[in-house]
Order: C-alpha cells, then structure tokens, then sequence
C-alpha cells in the first residue's frame, strides 16, 4: 500500500478506549454489489387480499387488470402485465374449511367403518349432539360384524351372492346422518345432511360420503363472496379491468 500522505487518515477511539486493533484489507476488485433484475411479486391469500392490495397501493391501471375464476374460488390481480421483471400477481381464495375437508365428502374418499368410526369420535363437536355421534360411532364399529355374520348365514341359505349382498347393504348400513359445520375458511356454520354408501366385496366393507345440500352451499357462498369482493373493488373506482374466466 502506498505510503503517500493522500491515503494517511485518523481514527478517533471511543471515550475511554485505549486500545484497539486495526486490520486494513486490499482488494483487487471492486466490492461492489451486483445489479440484479427485479423480483416479480407473486402473493397468494384469503379472499379479500386483492382489494387490500388495491387499497393501500399505486399501480398503473391501463397495464392491470383482474380474472375471476369461479370454478377455482379465485380473484387475481396482474399489475404491469407486459412487464417481465416488473409484473405482480396477488391471488385472493375462497379456501374450503380444513374440517369440512378432513371428512372428504364429495371427493371420493374411501373410509372403513372403523376409521370413520374412529374419525367420528374424535370430531364430535361438529355433531348436533353428543347422542347421535355416540349412535353412529357405536353402529359404524360394529357394522363389519353384522356384515360378516349376515353373509355367512344367508350364503348357508341361498347361494345367490348378489342378493344376499345387497340385502346386507340395505339391512345394516347407517344411511344418514348429520353435521354442524364450516364449509370454508371464515364462513358461518352450515347444517348438512351426510348420505353414506358404502360397497361390499367380500369380507371388505368401504364407505364413500356424500352431500348434494354442501355441493350446492358452495355454490351459493362461493358466488355471494366473489360477488361482494367484486362490488367492493368496483366501489374504489378505479376503472381496472375486471375478466371472468
């Protein structure tokens, strides 16, 4: 380093220190940091999140605009559309309520009559009483038994499987029953009727659930919530285009 009185410079210690150690380093380079692109903004959150965007900051509305997807329960803001580096995404959802979804009504899930027994007992707050989840739970555990013995009496009798099957099905199985529940994230308790089917093959017993009133409940709160969205995002008044997809 060079010993020109143009590098030399003073250091001024702390009040009281006496002592304190030094350490000089010389780079090569520059330590300059890098320039980097901008990061596009991507945010995904409950429904309203698009409209408190809009609330609380600027954006270039000729560049913006707004899809609404019924289907998948979304509003999506784009802001600065044609730009690469620049463009952001905020997604507002109306998200099914973890409850309501741990049932797997209307998806196809497979239960046993133990697990959803079993299921039933430990969600019992979302029963109308403790009475009637007592009463399912009870019928749901011993339902394998009544199934079993049923066949091999009425095989002994008659060797038609079929028939002995479904009178099985008819005779034994818990055709109904009801829950107290949230069907989405935020929303008010909803009083459903839940069918229960079940499949015998064999030995092995399997329940699907089903409800034709929580199918149409999403509908109608699905659209009354995307719906209020849209009418309040409408009322900033700010002439963003709004596309249904």
């Amino acid at each position: 380093m060079s010993n020109n009185n143009e590098n030399k410079f003073n250091i001024t210690l702390a009040p009281g220190t006496e002592k304190a150690e030094l350490i000089i380093r010389q780079l090569d380079e520059p330590n300059e940091i890098p320039v980097k692109a901008p990061l596009a903004l991507s945010i995904s959150g409950v429904i309203g999140s698009v409209k408190t965007f809009l609330e609380t900051r600027e954006i270039y509305v000729p560049k913006s605009h707004i899809l609404v997807d019924r289907e998948n329960m979304t509003i999506t803001l784009i802001v600065n559309e044609d730009l690469h580096y620049e463009k952001c995404q905020i997604v507002g959802k109306v998200e099914v309520h973890p409850s309501f979804q741990a049932f797997g009504i209307n998806t196809g899930k497979v239960w046993t009559p133990a697990k959803l027994g079993l299921f039933c007992k430990m969600n019992r707050a979302f029963f109308a009483s403790k009475e009637d989840n007592m009463r399912l739970v009870k019928e749901l555990m011993n339902f394998n038994g009544k199934v079993n013995s049923n066949i091999e009496t009425s095989l002994r009798e008659n060797g038609s499987k079929t028939d002995n099957f479904e009178q099985v099905v008819e005779s034994n199985i818990p055709a109904a029953f009801t829950l107290k529940i949230p069907i989405i994230k935020g929303g008010s308790i909803e009083t459903l009727e839940i069918e229960t089917f079940a499949d015998i093959d064999g030995r092995d017993v399997s329940f699907t659930l089903l409800s034709p009133g929580a199918n149409q409940a999403i509908e109608e709160i699905r659209n009354e919530v995307i719906d209020k969205e849209l009418e309040g995002i409408r009322n900033l008044n700010l002439g963003i285009t709004i596309i249904e997809v």
